[in-house]
């Protein structure tokens, strides 16, 4: 396996497997859309890999990107603990991709929950500025029943072209999250297609803005996994592999741990993207 790590058990067998634990587990993950294109990568060689991978590290909150609707069905009916928050971005059901939230329903009890489009027009299905394609963001309150505190988690995909777009939509979900946190902390999981180094990036985290969040890599007190999140099915040199898929969080006291998870089973990857895993404790 090609600079491929496949990780085994020791990472997670000293913390994740108490059902008293105060943390919380929490990935980003992009499967990538079921393309047929994709021929051996594509998601029916990889599915089950990738409830299998979901299921060891025993998640309470999950945000996905590029989910179109069997794949979602998919997840469901594999993942029986979670429940889950999301819309098709065409039309605000079922059509397009969704960016869905699953939470662990014995766990969270959902306050409040809705959706937003990232353009102009963010209360209805609309493109924004220079973007390709309808970007949407998800969005949940939910209650930690073990711990008693509520918590805002929105999941996003920005558009894979349009600058301008991923800069706008930047300033917009800053703008959102203020008026829908009030307070509550915040975590944002999502695949921004934006370098730590761009606009919108600097935009979101900005450290002279009261309403700035902040990377979890640069809380975390251990970290985990390679310099890069999108490898392109283990195909892109390692030159042009970039951190596009991020955890951000804002009024969270500790941030144990951060992870990028490379696993590859059979010469199989497990998406184009790797998942981004954090565990903090509210």
């Amino acid at each position: 396996m090609k600079n491929c790590i496949t990780l085994a058990m020791v990472f997670f067998t000293t913390f994740i497997f108490s059902q008293d634990r105060a943390e919380t587990n929490i990935m980003s993950f992009n499967i990538r859309y079921d393309e047929p294109k994709d021929k051996d990568q594509n998601w029916h060689h990889r599915k089950e890999n990738v409830i299998r991978m979901l299921k060891f590290y025993d998640l309470d909150l999950i945000g996905f990107q590029e989910v179109l609707l069997s794949q979602l069905n998919y997840l469901k009916t594999n993942l029986q603990d979670y429940d889950v928050v999301g819309v098709g971005r065409k039309d605000g059901v079922d059509k397009g991709e969704f960016v869905p939230i699953f939470y662990r329903k014995d766990r969270f009890k959902k306050i409040a929950s809705g959706t937003f489009w990232l353009s102009e027009t963010p209360d209805k299905v609309s493109r924004g500025w220079d973007a390709n394609l309808e970007r949407i963001v998800t969005w949940a309150i939910l209650k930690d029943q073990k711990r008693q505190r509520e918590f805002l988690i929105l999941n996003t995909h920005f558009d894979h072209r349009g600058k301008v777009a991923r800069l706008e939509s930047a300033k917009l979900l800053k703008s959102k999250i203020v008026g829908i946190a009030k307070g509550r902390p915040v975590i944002l999981t999502g695949d921004f297609n934006s370098l730590p180094e761009s606009d919108a990036i600097i935009g979101l985290t900005d450290s002279t803005d009261n309403n700035s969040l902040v990377d979890s890599k640069k809380l975390a007190k251990l970290s985990y996994g390679p310099n890069w999140t999108s490898a392109g099915f283990d195909t892109k040199p390692f030159e042009q592999r970039r951190v596009i898929d991020y955890i951000f969080l804002k009024n969270i006291p500790v941030v144990h741990r951060y992870a990028v998870f490379t696993e590859k089973l059979n010469e199989i990857c497990l998406s184009d993207h790797c998942p981004v895993f954090v565990q903090i404790e509210m």
